[in-house]
């Protein structure tokens, strides 16, 4: 019989900067049945040359992490999670399988992800697989249930101890839970989706892992995160993820430092600027390194695109075009590439709405555009000007609704309680943050473009 030393032979730790340490399953003398056979299959060390942060690494120096670290940490935070969950969700779901079982596919499903993501992470999503219908969602689970899929399955313990005899991970699992839409064809085991929130609901272990971790890498102080008090005072009640009402202040102190890193980082000005910049050019670069049509029909060659693959190409460009088109195509690079971005700001207004609405709602870029480039003086209304929208909406309009998976229970009334959730949060944080950027090419008419803009932005962000 086996001692507690075995332990030791069956996990390893891997040192993190938030979490000191995480656990994975050593492998086993077979190559399968482990997390750290996974973590070395080519579609997850893949991950290691795709930075977490698109464009934000041009801006704060030492934001060099990549999607593989977030990876780690996400498994790491959703294991935890699960754990503390598992006793109350029993209570719910008495023939729920093993504590080891429900923890790991947990754990794998938040290692796995991001793994679909392609180089500039939500950057590529759109402005290439968004003309295909797809996002890194869809590519992600076409991997759990094809090149992952047996690495899955072959599963038999989480770093806490083995399964029961008969259970295993089942890809289709992971591949339903790891994204917040359904996943056709597949009903899942009530507990299964008692526990998504925790990796797809407004404070998931997802988002609790990349806004620690994105402010610690680029050295923004967001105040303290509170991860510790927010999974004490969860738990399931009648098959629903909970939030007891003594959470309720670690939950506000959370989506605020999200909003933080919003509104400071991941919005910044540059960071905007870059994207700006690259827009015209960034899908026909990444198509030079892949095959034309729908990515999912490539995976081999997606497996090769990176961000270190595309720079590479970025580089040939500006040193060794081809032609004028790649000439071209090198140039705008360049201008990235040297920090000398063609774009200045010549406006900005920043709106917090605190009724629902969408980004569309408030006109288009270009319709603002016209609007600004009506109102100035005849003699700069043929000067480059860009409009930029950003908007995130930092609380759910309405937390309760099942698709937004978040309920609240107070302790004096004994029951979960709709309205509260939205009650609570609206204290706080608006529905909607609109960020609103004009630039310009002109310094002459950056004066005059910001009069034109103050007297067009009423109509606008109202």
């Amino acid at each position: 019989m086996k001692g507690p030393e075995s332990r030791f032979e069956a996990v390893n730790l891997l040192a993190d900067p938030l979490y000191q340490y995480c656990t994975i399953t050593k492998r086993r003398d077979d190559g399968k049945g482990s997390e750290e056979a996974l973590l070395d299959h080519p579609w997850l060390q893949r991950q290691r040359r795709i930075h977490q942060l698109q464009s934000a690494w041009w801006v704060f120096h030492t934001a060099e992490h990549s999607r593989f670290q977030h990876a780690v940490g996400a498994m790491h935070l959703t294991g935890s999670f699960t754990e503390h969950l598992y006793p109350s969700l029993l209570e719910s779901f008495p023939d729920a399988p093993s504590r080891q079982l429900v923890v790991e596919t947990m754990r794998i499903a938040g290692l796995l992800h991001d793994v679909g993501h392609g180089p500039f992470g939500h950057f590529f999503d759109v402005e290439v697989l968004a003309q295909f219908g797809i996002d890194h969602e869809d590519i992600g689970r076409r991997l759990v249930l094809g090149p992952l899929a047996e690495l899955i399955s072959s599963l038999r313990r989480s770093p806490e101890g083995d399964f029961a005899p008969g259970e295993e991970v089942l890809p289709e699992w992971v591949a339903w839970v790891m994204a917040p839409r359904e996943l056709p064809g597949l009903e899942p085991p009530g507990w299964l989706r008692a526990l998504k929130p925790v990796l797809c609901g407004p404070a998931s272990t997802d988002n609790m892992d990349y806004v620690p971790r994105d402010a610690y890498m680029c050295g923004v102080a967001v105040g303290p995160v509170d991860l510790a008090r927010l999974r004490h005072y969860m738990f399931i009640k009648d098959g629903n993820l909970v939030l007891h009402q003594h959470g309720a202040p670690a939950l506000e102190v959370f989506l605020s430092a999200r909003l933080y890193m919003y509104n400071h980082v991941y919005f910044h000005r540059t960071v905007r600027r870059i994207d700006l910049h690259l827009r015209p050019v960034f899908a026909q670069t990444c198509a030079r390194l892949l095959p034309p049509g729908n990515p999912l029909d490539h995976l081999d060659e997606y497996l090769l695109l990176t961000d270190w693959s595309l720079m590479t190409e970025v580089e040939r460009l500006q040193r060794e075009p081809r032609d004028e088109e790649e000439r071209e195509l090198g140039r705008h690079w360049e201008a990235v590439t040297s920090r000398r971005l063609p774009w200045r700001l010549a406006f900005e207004a920043y709106r917090e709405l605190n009724k629902p609405a969408s980004p569309a709602g408030l006109g288009s870029p270009q319709e603002i555009q016209r609007l600004i480039r009506s109102a100035l003086p005849e003699r700069f209304r043929q000067v480059g000007l860009e409009v930029d929208v950003a908007s995130t909406a930092p609380r759910p309009d309405n937390p309760a609704r099942d698709e937004q998976m978040l309920r609240l229970y107070d302790p004096i009334s004994g029951r979960v309680e709709v309205e509260a959730a939205p009650e609570l949060l609206a204290r706080l944080l608006p529905v909607r943050t609109v960020w609103l950027r004009v630039y310009s090419d002109s310094l002459e008419a950056r004066e005059a473009i910001r009069e034109a803009a103050v007297r067009t932005m009423p109509g606008v962000l109202a």
